[in-house]
């Protein structure tokens, strides 16, 4: 496998999981369809929208368990759902690795780069992510719920430069939801937008392209 190379090119290629590498369920009810569960409790989860994001927040920052994190959306949504299948929900959320991530994350390597992960996640997912090979291909796999940091904080970019060596210039970063890649950005990354409706692979391909390297 051969590429073309421009000298300014990145060192790292940097990617996030879910909508990026991955396919996960883009809503509740999608989530709920992959569990086998119903929708219900609209008007709970409306009403309660910020109280669940706070829980998710400590839940993808490790400041609590898998089975505290059901627990407390069960409550919030006042039992709307049990904490067991707040957690069927939860596991059913991957769906699995995008068409040619294996081969494109295989060509960064052929072409001399490295590879890393820097995701919003949790241990749950983060576990279940070992059985998917585009995800056990990648390097330097960093995520919130590890680093005690969720993006866009900026101290997360700093954090994963810090445990991987490269330093802003060197990291191309990929993710799907803007308010990450604005993040990024201002940490100094080259950073570019990946729409998770579309087809990730070929995305990140063309943005590689852009910046000098055509993997082949």
């Amino acid at each position: 496998m051969s590429a073309t190379i421009r000298d300014d090119r990145p060192r790292l290629v940097c990617f996030d999981l879910g909508g990026v590498v991955v396919r996960i369920c883009r809503s509740w009810a999608e989530g709920c369809a992959a569990a086998g569960l119903p929708v219900h409790g609209a008007a709970e989860r409306e009403r309660t929208r910020s109280d669940r994001q706070e829980a998710v927040l400590a839940y993808q920052t490790g400041r609590i368990d898998g089975p505290a994190f059901a627990r407390k959306i069960s409550a919030i949504l006042d039992g709307a759902y049990t904490p067991k299948e707040i957690m069927d929900v939860h596991r059913a959320w991957i769906i699995g690795a995008y068409p040619g991530m294996d081969t494109l994350i295989d060509g960064i390597h052929a072409a001399g780069l490295e590879t890393g992960v820097l995701s919003n996640t949790n241990a749950e997912h983060w576990s279940a992510l070992e059985g998917i090979g585009a995800f056990t291909r990648l390097h330097n796999r960093h995520a919130s719920h590890l680093l005690g940091l969720h993006k866009p904080d900026p101290a997360i970019y700093r954090a994963f430069e810090a445990a991987t060596g490269f330093g802003a210039d060197d990291i191309v970063f990929f993710d799907d939801l803007p308010e990450n890649v604005e993040g990024a950005r201002s940490a100094g990354w080259r950073a570019m937008p990946i729409d998770p409706l579309g087809d990730p692979a070929s995305q990140v391909r063309g943005h590689l392209a852009a910046l000098g390297l055509a993997l082949g």
